[in-house]
């Protein structure tokens, strides 16, 4: 059967040689000396290479030069909007809080962007994505003064980058209700249609955004369920800082993990990100319900909010991720910050083993994407998505399937991806992006921040009323 260059030239159709494979399977393996067959973005079969060329002798072949070849990390939650706050200095004195921090930061830039801007803020994400082999990526987006529409700009960037992404919009009273209507149309509208139209080749997935239980009233809360079908889930923030707690309990006199049971937002198809203060009767509810728990360290560190007890929530049964909450692309670096975090937070080099830290980052936020997106995702195994990397790693001392977490974290760099690949397209090659301009890109990013800074400034005098 004859195949289309188009086709071999996207590389839709291929075989990977000359490479060290690490499936993430169960038991793990590192396979040397086998290939990868790659038709129609699926891995369809993995055997040693000389057979697969016997067996397959016209697919194009793919050398891979002796680098790792590894399914591309998953990020399991993160804010797009958030790009253009890189060296920005924020307006007035220092925040001494986190909500300082929203208020004088976070809800001044989210408002300064207009949907143009939330369209280049999302690309020179997945710009960086690509480059650090982050290959699948839950946003949750905020545009107060663009809501209608905003999705689907993200959407764009995101078909155009070749990656793959959850979509949500962040619903919130802050802004009062015609703000907090149109965002529950907005996630409705995006909702619909991925569900009728299917695009991107099943790349991209929608949820239902929250941003907070202290800012969703319970008016709000009941509404947005009632609007969402059952099988599709919340993406909250989840008790990030103890205001958000102290806030259920003074209106609700209830914890918010128990306020959101009772509305029926947690589930298996619901994001909850950060869980830095809850306790254990909350993690029970979140076991109980399969509810996600994305972790995200740089960010709780930078915030000064505290640290979450991820090791106590995985051992209660709670379905822990990794996440970046809008910090670089580069997860390995979320990996090792987690991984030290524990350490010196109880001061004892026991905590957080190297082998719990894969099963969050690796199998944990696999099974998140496989489950959202309904093919396998983060493995290399026949009927799993291609969706995979190629790193320049060459230890001086062995690597086999029981030392490969303390490769990554003590070896592995994000300067060492050379190739990222999804759905069996390369969307950079050997170091060359191919499916997004950075060049013009950036250099259109950079002429636009000033005016979103001023924007910003305009908007923080106007609140603070000097």
């Amino acid at each position: 059967m004859l195949k289309s260059i188009k086709q071999i030239l996207q590389g839709i159709l291929m075989i990977i040689k000359n490479g060290i494979i690490i499936t993430w399977g169960t038991p793990n393996q590192i396979l040397t000396g086998f290939g990868i067959l790659i038709q129609q973005g699926t891995i369809q079969d993995i055997r040693p290479i000389a057979e697969l060329v016997r067996l397959f002798p016209e697919e194009p072949l793919f050398d891979a030069g002796g680098q790792l070849i590894m399914p591309g990390n998953i990020c399991g939650h993160t804010h797009f909007y958030g790009a253009f706050a890189r060296g920005m200095a924020t307006a007035g004195a220092p925040p001494k809080q986190f909500c300082e921090i929203l208020q004088k930061l976070w809800w001044g830039l989210d408002k300064s962007l207009t949907h143009e801007d939330v369209y280049y803020s999302a690309v020179v994400c997945l710009i960086d994505a690509i480059r650090h082999g982050t290959t699948c990526l839950f946003d949750h987006h905020a545009s107060p003064s663009a809501i209608e529409g905003s999705l689907e700009q993200i959407a764009i960037a995101v078909e155009q980058s070749g990656l793959r992404a959850s979509l949500c919009y962040e619903v919130t009273d802050r802004d009062g209700e015609e703000k907090s209507e149109q965002g529950i149309r907005e996630n409705v509208n995006y909702i619909n249609y991925i569900k009728q139209s299917k695009p991107a080749q099943g790349r991209l997935h929608a949820m239902f955004g929250l941003h907070a239980s202290f800012t969703v009233s319970q008016r709000t809360l009941e509404k947005c369920r009632s609007v969402v079908p059952d099988e599709v889930g919340f993406h909250f923030h989840l008790a990030e800082d103890l205001i958000d707690q102290f806030d259920s309990l003074d209106l609700y006199g209830e914890r918010i993990t128990e306020r959101f049971y009772k509305a029926g937002i947690l589930g298996k198809n619901s994001i909850a990100a950060h869980g830095v203060h809850i306790d254990p009767v909350e993690m029970e509810l979140l076991a109980e319900t399969s509810t996600w728990v994305t972790h995200q360290p740089r960010s709780n560190m930078n915030n000064a909010v505290g640290v979450a007890a991820v090791e106590s929530m995985a051992r209660m049964g709670v379905r822990v991720c990794i996440g970046n909450d809008g910090f670089s692309n580069a997860m390995w670096e979320e990996w090792k910050t987690a991984y030290l975090l524990q350490k010196i937070y109880h001061r004892d080099p026991r905590r957080m083993n190297g082998n719990e830290l894969i099963n969050m980052a690796v199998y944990n936020n696999s099974k998140l994407a496989t489950h959202m997106f309904g093919k396998t995702i983060g493995r290399i195994e026949i009927g799993a998505a291609a969706d995979l990397i190629i790193v320049d790693y060459h230890p001086f001392t062995p690597l086999d399937e029981n030392n490969l977490a303390w490769h990554i974290l003590f070896g592995f760099h994000e300067s060492m991806i050379t190739t990222t690949m999804v759905n069996g397209r390369f969307l950079m090659k050997n170091r060359e992006l191919l499916t997004l301009d950075e060049e013009k890109i950036t250099s259109v990013a950079r002429n636009r921040a000033p005016i979103i800074w001023q924007r910003y400034k305009n908007q923080f005098k106007k609140e603070v009323g000097n």
